[in-house]
């Protein structure tokens, strides 16, 4: 690690080291060079005047990147591109002359870019969908557990704590349908030279239209992809970074609701993040359980939902077929959105996994508040009972208010049930009141939702996605 510079906590604390690879020098060199032999084969195919002995001697040295021969020459140059073409031509002198031929340096430098977003959605795929997996894991298990439903966060009808999570799974089963839709639309730039035209093709071809029609195909193929984009300027349109963060974007702000909830779950003791034997909560409070990792969630989801407008703001303020205020910002934006989201869904498999419910808490909040959510049940008895519904209606209007004030400004337990029963007008004991109290009959279809859901809407994602199944997330700090 080094002392002396500044190193960012994207690759130091939160993003894996498979995700870190994905945007490493090492996978964009190598595509670099992959992308070079295809276009060589290609051109070869075409009819080009290339041997199978170039094309061997690049493919033995596809691997084994020169680095500091391209260093040194970036340095004399002040090229990134062509030093690279310098560096793999000093490893292969009997193809260096047909390196990068009727290329631009948009050729390596978009296509890399189009490869490495489409491997890190694919990271990104796997663990959102682990992320879902153990949401519903979590949502069969609690799906009967009655608990305070909260509105402007005011106690409000009572849900389960299973059902609960179902709302979260849901938003993170939207982001995986945005990301496939994105995923599955990503296409190559190919190779259409400096302003989009494909003019130095029409010359090495001697303006054989047909021919130069088969390049982008043939390449897009070689390179793992369906097709090239049909048209462009020098580079890919920018509006597709812009789709690809939007999607990190989405997914972040459904792990930064989720993790709000859990804050807020875990201040009133009725569920807890992990928290392991050795951690310390606080440095001055040592008997302190802050939900740090759920912090950390909603602290990175910000982070990349702002990052998002990077790649708005690039593509709107793009001139023509092309500028080069772009490079700079998109070496930023786009990986460093990718590691934090990547951070964040391993924050997320994390707490999810390790998530502790507090049973008798959420029944005892849940029961302070229930006399008053059973009011309306109670106040139907009573009509049974011979009451009249409007008197009955005003007579709990006022003794709920009554309850209230005893709750908030005497600071004593909820006394609902036991004014009702004292009154004449309603004709309850308050063994029959108490008989009402139980909170599953106070859930509606929860339980049955949440069945529904997770069978119906949940289990086929996962079938279709079981491949990816099995991740489990490592917590650097």
């Amino acid at each position: 690690m080094s002392t002396d510079r500044y190193v960012s906590p994207l690759s130091e604390r939160y993003a894996s080291r498979e995700m870190q690879y994905i945007f490493s020098p090492d996978m964009k060199f190598r595509t670099w060079r992959r992308l070079w032999i295809a276009l060589a084969e290609t051109e070869k195919e075409l009819g080009l005047n290339i041997t199978q002995e170039q094309i061997d001697e690049l493919k033995a040295h596809a691997e084994d990147i020169n680095y500091d021969v391209a260093r040194e020459r970036e340095r004399q140059v002040r090229h990134d591109v062509m030093s690279h073409v310098y560096a793999y031509g000093v490893q292969c002198p009997k193809a260096k002359g047909i390196i990068h031929l009727g290329a631009t340096s948009c050729y390596v430098g978009d296509n890399t870019d189009i490869i490495v977003m489409a491997e890190a959605l694919k990271l990104v795929r796997k663990k959102l969908v682990n992320v879902i997996a153990e949401l519903s894991k979590f949502a069969d298990e609690y799906k009967e557990q009655p608990t305070l439903a909260f509105t402007h966060f005011q106690p409000a009808q009572p849900t389960t704590v299973g059902k609960r999570a179902t709302l979260w799974t849901q938003e993170f089963l939207m982001d995986l349908e945005d990301l496939e839709y994105v995923l599955g639309s990503l296409k190559l730039l190919g190779s259409k030279g400096t302003t989009g035209t494909q003019a130095s093709f029409l010359e090495l071809f001697d303006g054989d239209q047909e021919t130069i029609d088969k390049i982008d195909p043939m390449i897009a193929e070689k390179m793992g992809f369906k097709s090239c984009y049909p048209v462009s300027g020098q580079t890919y349109s920018r509006k597709v970074d812009t789709r690809v963060l939007n999607v990190l974007a989405g997914i972040a702000a459904s792990a930064h609701k989720m993790s709000n909830d859990i804050r807020l779950l875990q201040h009133l003791k009725e569920v807890e993040e992990p928290f392991e034997k050795s951690q310390i909560g606080s440095s001055a409070m040592a008997y302190k359980r802050n939900p740090m990792r759920s912090e950390r969630i909603a602290s990175l989801s910000r982070f990349v939902m702002v990052d998002a407008l990077n790649p708005a703001i690039t593509s709107a303020t793009q001139w023509f077929e092309r500028t080069l205020d772009d490079s700079a910002n998109k070496r930023l934006s786009i990986p460093e959105g990718f590691l934090a989201v990547d951070g964040i869904l391993d924050l997320c498999l994390n707490v999810v996994d390790g998530l502790v419910v507090y049973p008798k808490v959420i029944e005892k909040r849940l029961r302070s508040e229930l006399p008053f959510m059973a009011t309306e049940n109670i106040m139907m008895d009573a009509v049974k009972a011979g009451g009249d519904r409007q008197e009955l209606h005003e007579r709990i209007r006022e003794l709920s208010m009554e309850a209230g004030r005893t709750v908030k400004v005497e600071g004593k337990d909820n006394n609902l049930l036991e004014l009702i029963a004292e009154d004449p007008a309603f004709n309850l004991t308050l063994d029959e009141l108490q008989k009402t109290m139980e909170p599953s009959r106070y859930v509606g279809r929860a339980k049955e939702q949440t069945e529904t859901f997770l069978a119906k809407t949940v289990q086929p994602v996962l079938d279709a996605h079981k491949e990816l199944l099995g991740v489990k997330a490592e917590i650097n700090v």
